[in-house]
């Protein structure tokens, strides 16, 4: 794994894959800035990024151990941003996330990350296509990181609101497949879950930048701040959104079911009341002592026709109240 990194002079990139020592040199003149993306840092290297860029012990101990919610902690002269990536695994449905700690200083933007899940590649694109925009210095790297990054949930949840779509197909389809259809639902859920907590916070993340208008952020920046606050709402509603649509179509599949089963007791209940007069007819019949028709022709064809009348008359009422 390889630590990369840029410098930015005059609205273009400089230098690129500095050591990480060499941070502070690359910052000397007025309007240069540096991003530098540190993967699995080992202590020696928090130790110089801590003397480089002077950060607090609480922004570095949370970059570190990771597993963080999304958010925003100000410091007296940097901010630390912990974000999720959402990303659809590769010939997959499911979604995994990948959390990247964020320092951002006056002059540098520091990305510390665990493993190479996350896609700085599409980071880098994304800062290269908006390169005019480089004069606001490091406003720039961190709104084209967090673009990127909000841009993937609108690419996750499109593809979940395709699920969903294929599940209502399932669902009243003509074929049933209960099994498949509530597997399909769980697996759902449990995507937008992850989904939720990766996104929904990102609310709180974009608002307190959007207000702070000291050195780090430049003023410049702010409708661009403004439209990710937009991306950021719109993703949470369309998010909770699906989330409910979900909670709608379980309910709707056990109300298809309880309706079904309703249809099957009545055909069963119907049936067994055909099925019934035969048997009493049959059952007086056979008793042991004389009774009109005993022993006689005629009173088997008067058993016989009392059973077709009854239960074809039963089977009639039943067909027209739609029970059979």
């Amino acid at each position: 794994m390889v630590n990369r990194s840029r410098q930015y002079r005059d609205g273009a990139v400089s230098a690129v894959d500095f050591p990480l020592d060499q941070i502070s040199e690359h910052i000397t003149k007025r309007g240069d800035f540096v991003w530098f993306d540190l993967i699995k840092p080992r202590p020696e290297d928090l130790e110089v990024l801590s003397a480089e860029l002077g950060l607090h012990n609480l922004a570095i101990e949370d970059a570190v151990h990771g597993r963080q919610r999304p958010k925003v902690d100000h410091y007296d002269n940097h901010l630390f941003i912990n974000v999720y990536q959402g990303q659809l695994k590769p010939g997959s449905d499911d979604i995994q996330t990948f959390e990247v700690g964020i320092f951002v200083t006056k002059n540098a933007l520091i990305t510390v990350r665990q493993d190479e899940g996350f896609d700085v590649e599409s980071i880098i694109n994304r800062w290269d296509e908006s390169l005019p925009l480089a004069k606001n210095g490091v406003a720039y790297l961190l709104w084209g990181l967090l673009d990127q990054v909000i841009d993937g949930y609108f690419e996750v949840i499109e593809k979940l609101d395709e699920r969903l779509e294929r599940l209502e197909d399932v669902l009243f389809g003509e074929e049933r497949r209960d099994v498949a259809i509530q597997r399909q639902t769980y697996d759902l859920r449990k995507s937008l879950v992850l989904l939720r907590r990766a996104a929904v916070p990102m609310r709180e993340v974009i608002n307190p930048l959007l207000k702070h208008n000291g050195d780090i952020l430049h003023n410049d920046m702010m409708p661009y701040y403004q439209d990710l606050y937009d991306h950021t709402m719109r993703v949470a509603d369309w998010t909770e959104s699906l989330r409910d649509l979900v909670t709608t179509l379980l309910e709707t599949h056990l109300t298809i079911q309880s309706n079904r089963m309703n249809l099957v007791m009545k055909k069963v209940t119907s049936w067994a009341a055909i099925i019934a007069v035969p048997t009493a007819i049959t059952g007086f019949y056979g008793q042991n002592v004389p009774y009109p028709g005993f022993a006689q022709e005629w009173g088997f064809w008067t058993s016989t026709i009392a059973i077709l009348l009854i239960s074809g008359a039963l089977y009639v009422g039943f067909k027209k109240r739609d029970w059979l």
